[in-house]
């Protein structure tokens, strides 16, 4: 794990989706359990339990997958780190990017929180651009 979180859940979970496994733990801070309600709220993954080991905390996330998927890898979920510590990207709420016209999410860190691209457009917030989900 490094110092950026976003990225290291991005990463974690792109690559238990490439090996097909069921199950992925990552470190439980305040922003990583934001992105990961956001996840399970839209359908992205399955289940989030919360796990203590040696005073450390830990989410345990079920990813979906279609079973017995056979063939060559194709992945279920696609994310893209947008916003780094060495380059914040910010957008007024009006230009805030629709990937694929809507079928996508847009992750944006506001000044009311960590919220996805449409309640900050109904919120008409603008803010920080963390990654793209489709």
């Amino acid at each position: 794990m490094g110092k950026d979180t976003v990225a290291d859940i991005i990463t974690s979970i792109r690559n238990a989706d490439m090996n097909r496994k069921g199950t992925v733990r990552i470190a439980s801070t305040n922003i990583t359990e934001n992105i990961v309600k956001i996840l399970l709220r839209e359908g992205f993954i399955e289940n989030v339990r919360k796990l203590v080991k040696k005073k450390k905390e830990f989410l345990v996330l079920t990813l979906r997958h279609r079973r017995n998927r056979k063939g060559p890898y194709r992945p279920i979920l696609n994310l893209k780190r947008i916003s780094r510590p060495g380059l914040r990207i910010y957008f007024h709420s009006q230009r805030i990017p629709r990937i694929l016209d809507g079928m996508g999410i847009v992750i944006l860190s506001t000044s009311r929180g960590i919220m996805t691209d449409r309640v900050a457009r109904l919120e008409r917030i603008g803010g920080e651009i963390l990654c793209y989900i489709w």
